[in-house]
């Protein structure tokens, strides 16, 4: 009796799909192809799950040109109609303790993939050693539920979350932008900066964070990896004034203005994505353009993100909305137009490139032979 059948994508090496014919029939599983695609049937008795580890990750590598591309496919998806994407949810164990769970669903329908991404969100993690996002991707066909992937999403949250901050930078910072401050030292900050800096090439990196070995943390490995001085600040305020591009990326317990719209008369771009807001409400005013990554789930009510005291008071609504960047990568709307123009880039995360990165993984994993197979049923 056929339980499922799953569909690889069609851009399928030889080695590949000599590869993944050999496991299927070592795995007992009937195979056969159609066109450019591999389809494979299994055994209602022989259904199993390939769980790509961190350490599998580490392995396979997500290298910056294909991480940036995949976002890239993935939010001109988005723009053109081919993604299905869920406002994204939040589950908080215990109001009174500082950590809560998010919940991504997408289906990426030029993958032909579907996909669910639990991270948590714990920020006193690092004082039981552990990372302060750790995160699970499972990836299912939508075309029968069949799932076939399980992968560690922890890098996957952090590199494709740099690389979204790196797109909207590509399209909305002016031409030449030379002083980067970030603010936040969480699990994504490496990744904005080492995938901003290979854009502009910056003369000058600064960062900031809450904790001082945080930040003296961060600031040694960005040096290490760019290959550059990084200045580290004590303060906001010395890391935003005189900045050509600011992100903000902050894990307050509650909203706090802790970035004040008077420091920003140099910035051209602002990307603030974090946890709980740290503008205040005049940033708007200062702004030419507001641009987004998925409007659907910025303006959910719920209790996080950069401008939620924003969207509630009405500030910033689907009128004063300039665009969703894949917009403006499949040119249905405008990008920057004047090297003058002050924007802001708010984006949350989307679930469509936690999918393209998994999927990404899990092909690679299959043509290289690396992961476990789990039996499922």
């Amino acid at each position: 009796m056929i339980a499922a059948a799953a569909v690889l994508d069609v851009r399928l090496t030889p080695y590949s799909v000599c590869h993944l014919m050999s496991f299927a029939l070592d795995a007992g599983l009937s195979i056969w192809r159609h066109s450019t695609s591999v389809w494979l049937e299994m055994e209602a008795d022989a259904l199993e799950i390939l769980f790509v580890s961190g350490a599998d990750v580490e392995r396979l590598g997500l290298d910056a040109a294909a991480v940036l591309r995949a976002v890239e496919d993935a939010v001109r998806a988005q723009g053109e109609g081919e993604v299905t994407l869920d406002e994204r949810v939040q589950h908080v164990p215990d109001p009174s303790f500082p950590g809560h769970f998010n919940v991504l669903r997408a289906t990426v329908w030029p993958l032909e993939a579907t996909g669910v991404k639990v991270v948590g969100d714990f920020v006193d993690n690092y004082t039981r050693g552990l990372p302060s996002e750790l995160a699970l991707v499972t990836l299912y066909d939508p075309r029968t539920g069949v799932p076939y992937a399980i992968v560690d999403g922890t890098e996957i949250t952090e590199r494709r979350t740099g690389a979204l901050t790196a797109l909207g930078a590509r399209e909305l910072a002016r031409p030449g932008s030379r002083v980067l401050a970030h603010i936040g030292a969480r699990g994504t900050a490496f990744s904005n900066v080492e995938l901003l800096d290979r854009l502009f090439g910056f003369d000058e990196i600064r960062v900031t964070s809450r904790r001082p070995e945080s930040r003296e943390s961060f600031g040694a490995r960005l040096e290490a990896t760019l290959g550059k001085f990084v200045r580290v600040t004590d303060t906001i305020e010395e890391a935003v004034v005189g900045a050509d591009i600011v992100v903000e990326a902050t894990r307050l317990p509650e909203p706090e203005p802790i970035l004040r719209t008077r420091w920003l008369d140099s910035c051209n771009l602002l990307i603030p994505y974090g946890t709980k807001s740290a503008l205040e409400l005049d940033i708007l005013e200062r702004m030419d353009k507001v641009v987004v990554d998925d409007w659907t789930q910025c303006r959910r009510d719920d209790d996080f993100g950069a401008l939620r005291p924003h969207v509630r008071a009405g500030l910033l609504t689907e009128e004063t909305l300039h665009a969703e960047l894949g917009q403006i990568l499949t040119g249905a709307k405008s990008g920057r137009e004047r090297d003058d123009e002050r924007i802001l880039f708010w984006h949350r995360g989307l679930g469509t490139t936690d999918v393209a990165l998994a999927h990404m993984l899990w092909r690679r994993a299959l043509e290289q032979g690396v992961g476990t197979q789990v039996r499922y049923r």
